[in-house]
């Protein structure tokens, strides 16, 4: 059952505008994995961090180093089981989150599906 779905776009210059001005901002918003990428890959990270506190309906005391977003095997997208998400997402019933993102035209897109546990919280 789907619980939640959330939807963020960033524009790519501004956000390199940002990490550039604000030196100690990648270091806050992003994991040791991740703090290396290429700006629109970063831009898609941002994006995908936002999109699921949307579908979650709120940021739980989770904190950025709580979503990390990572690739399968199969290079697709994902969310890090990290503790801080893990627990989370176990105390509100939810099996897991689905990601899509892209960056093309100067903008970075993520969208989130939150899968509910059979069960869990909320389900009917």
């Amino acid at each position: 059952m789907i619980r939640g779905i959330g939807v963020d776009t960033v524009d790519i210059e501004r956000f390199s505008r940002q990490l550039a001005s604000a030196p100690a901002l990648r270091a806050r918003l992003f994991a040791p994995v991740e703090r290396e990428l290429a700006v629109p890959s970063l831009a898609a990270r941002f994006a995908a961090k936002e999109a699921l506190v949307k579908a979650l309906r709120g940021s739980w005391n989770l904190g950025w180093q709580d979503l990390v977003v990572e690739r399968d095997e199969d290079r697709a997208p994902g969310f890090a089981a990290t503790p801080g998400l893990a627990g989370c997402l176990l105390e509100l019933g939810i099996a897991r989150p689905h990601l899509s993102m892209t960056h093309d035209g100067g903008f970075a897109t993520a969208f989130v599906v939150v899968e509910g546990r059979a069960g869990g919280e909320g389900d009917a």
